[in-house]
C-alpha cells in the first residue's frame, strides 16, 4: 500500500515535470513563431519569390498546429493530475484506516492478554487456598493424632 502511494506520488511529480517541459516548449515555439512572422514580413517587404513565401507560410501553419497540440497535451496532463490526486488521497485514507485497524487489533490482543492474566491470578489464588486448606488438614491430623 505504501509502495503504491510512493509510486503515485512519483508519477505525479513526473507529470508535473512533463507539464513544465511542455510549457517551456510552448514558449519556445511561440518565440520561433514570432521570429518566422518577422522573417515573413521582411521577405514580403523585399518581394522575394512567391514559393519562398508559401513555404514560410506552411512552416508557420505547422508551428501553429504544433502549439495547439501542445496546449491540448497540457490540458490532458492537468486532467490526469486532477484525476490522480483523489486517487492518492483515497490511498492515504485507506492506509490510515489500515493503521487504525491494526491498532484496534493490538488493543484487543492486549485486552485478551489482560483477561488471561486475571484468570491466571484467580487460578493461582484458588491453588493457594487449596494448598492452605491441605496444610490445615495436615496440621489438624498431626495435632489430633
Amino acid at each position: 500500500m505504501l509502495l503504491l502511494l510512493l509510486i503515485l506520488m512519483l508519477l505525479l511529480m513526473l507529470l508535473l515535470l512533463l507539464l513544465q517541459l511542455l510549457l517551456l516548449l510552448q514558449q519556445l515555439l511561440q518565440l520561433l513563431l514570432l521570429l518566422l512572422l518577422l522573417l515573413l514580413l521582411l521577405l514580403l517587404l523585399l518581394l522575394l519569390p512567391l514559393l519562398l513565401i508559401l513555404l514560410l507560410l506552411l512552416l508557420l501553419l505547422l508551428i501553429l498546429l504544433l502549439l495547439l497540440l501542445l496546449q491540448l497535451l497540457q490540458q490532458l496532463l492537468i486532467l490526469l493530475l486532477l484525476l490522480l490526486l483523489p486517487l492518492l488521497l483515497l490511498l492515504l485514507l485507506l492506509l490510515l484506516l489500515l493503521l487504525l485497524l491494526i491498532l484496534m487489533l493490538l488493543l484487543m490482543l492486549l485486552l485478551l492478554l489482560l483477561q488471561l492474566l486475571l484468570l491466571l491470578q484467580q487460578q493461582l489464588l484458588l491453588l493457594l487456598l487449596v494448598v492452605l486448606q491441605l496444610l490445615l488438614h495436615c496440621y489438624c491430623y498431626y495435632y489430633y493424632s
